[in-house]
């Protein structure tokens, strides 16, 4: 029988114009990821400046460079639709590869900020 998984990921960003990278090994017990989103403790910078690629079990969810606007939220959405769903992705490996790269935009100027990878899914006893 499978059971509810929620977990947030954190990456520092603490340069301007950088791309940082972060594998995460799943627990065993977790089965498939079926929704995800963007959190950030500086949405403004994250929104603006913010790009990604990511990937479950060497399955591309999102390609490099997917823009961070295409998936953040503002506290206005409803907290059942902050999340995107991607289908039910069997974790095989137990790898999420996440790439974030921060970009100069002209409008912000950069601080150091985090970002949050949020995933929800399926797992096992």
């Amino acid at each position: 029988m499978s059971k509810f998984f929620s977990r947030d990921y954190d990456v520092q960003i603490t340069a301007a114009a950088q791309t940082f990278r972060k594998t995460i090994e799943l627990d065993k017990s977790v089965k498939a990821i079926t929704h995800y989103t963007i959190l950030s403790n500086r949405e403004d910078l994250a929104y603006y400046r913010g790009s990604f690629k990511l990937d479950i079990n060497k399955d591309e969810i999102a390609p490099d460079g997917y823009s961070v606007k295409k998936v953040m939220c503002w506290p206005t959405i409803p907290p059942d639709a902050r999340l995107k769903s991607i289908g039910r992705r069997e974790t095989g490996n137990g790898q999420i590869q996440f790439e974030y790269t921060d970009s100069n935009d002209g409008l912000t100027t950069f601080q150091p900020y985090v970002i949050t990878l949020s995933v929800e899914g399926e797992r096992e006893d």
